[in-house]
């Protein structure tokens, strides 16, 4: 396989997320430094080596074809809007996604900086998230977030591409979305009925008893199964945000990293179209989606070497060499598959 992205690497106590769009013209600015970002990052990084610094670059539907010729990556599509009956998962503009993280927020922003340094008037900033661990790794509403995210050999299985798209083996799907919190909404609730609304336990991270656990409780709208009944996992890596001024607005940034993104839009679809008894999760009459954008996640070795720009010399040369025969396409939906690929189980995992 490929050599992934840092996809994998751990919580930290710090990021910065920025969503970009590439302005008509920047394309060549993008393509030149996409084999120089591990660079940055080393370069960065070796200024404080154990504090974990590391990039993550997701490329949207949108630009992925007037970046690169040849194939896409068979599940890269525009993130769908979901219009529930009381609440709206919007779809917002992305090109490109920069997910930094370290221990420290200066390194964040110092990589940072130097990464939109090169890219300049090529890209516009339509979002930008500084993100913090909150105590023992909880969301602001009080709740461990992302404790059940799978480990090892589980990890890897859930988040990157194989065998099904070859040529993006390696690779991976992320889902951004920028949730709002009522907060005094929120707090005004009791403790049992907060623990309700999530599906565990606020103080320590059990989850309920599928007798006790409403329907309509994030965690079980939160599990998907394939169809050997295996469940199936993402792996995120949350943050809180917040501000002080005037309007000032806290919440979640969710980051979820899958192999197959269905997984993560059939989370999506449960939490705010319903399913069976449950006619949308109840986080969301306390939890508003602002953003929501789709990316493919190449690996290292992708962005080391991309494919020729589109209506190139070289880009006319790979379409008519002759291709190998290709692998039938998987289906968009793991329900339906044959059960092999097993990857875990969202039951207990209690985020977006």
């Amino acid at each position: 396989m490929s050599q992934p992205q840092p996809v994998l690497a751990n919580l930290t106590g710090a990021a910065v997320f920025l969503v970009l769009t590439v302005e008509e013209g920047g394309e060549q600015a993008v393509r030149d430094l996409l084999p120089d970002l591990g660079g940055l990052a080393r370069s960065v990084s070796t200024r404080a080596p154990h504090d974990g610094l590391s990039l993550v670059v997701g490329i949207g539907s949108d630009a992925w074809d007037r970046l690169f010729a040849g194939p896409r990556p068979a599940g890269l599509h525009p993130f769908e809007e979901l219009a529930g009956p009381r609440h709206l998962a919007p779809a917002t503009p992305g090109d490109l996604l920069l997910h930094v993280r370290a221990e420290r927020m200066d390194l964040c922003f110092e990589l940072a900086t130097r990464v939109t340094g090169r890219l300049g008037t090529a890209v516009s900033v339509v979002d930008e998230t500084h993100g913090f661990r909150y105590f023992d790794c909880r969301d602001l509403i009080g709740f461990v977030d992302g404790t059940e995210n799978p480990v090892g050999r589980d990890a890897a299985d859930a988040v990157l591409i194989g065998d099904e798209d070859p040529a993006f083996a390696g690779g991976s799907y992320v889902v951004v979305q920028k949730y709002l919190h009522d907060m005094d909404g929120w707090n005004a609730l009791s403790t049992e009925r907060q623990e309700l609304i999530i599906g565990r336990t606020k103080l320590d991270n059990i989850e309920l008893d599928d007798a006790v656990k409403p329907a309509d409780s994030h965690v079980a709208l939160n599990t998907v199964t394939g169809s050997d009944g295996e469940g199936l996992d993402i792996w995120r890596l949350n943050m809180p945000f917040g501000s002080f001024t005037e309007g000032g607005e806290c919440g979640t940034y969710f980051i979820g990293y899958a192999r197959d993104p269905w997984v993560t839009e059939e989370m999506l679809r449960n939490m705010f179209l319903g399913r069976g008894p449950a006619a949308h999760d109840r986080l969301l009459d306390f939890s508003t989606p602002v953003t929501g954008t789709l990316f493919h996640v190449p690996s290292a070795d992708f962005l080391s070497d991309p494919p020729p720009a589109p209506g190139t010399a070289a880009a006319r040369a790979q379409a008519d060499a002759p291709s190998a025969p290709q692998p039938p396409a998987p289906s968009a939906n793991p329900a339906v598959r044959d059960g092999s690929l097993r990857i875990g189980s969202l039951k207990r995992s209690p985020s977006p």
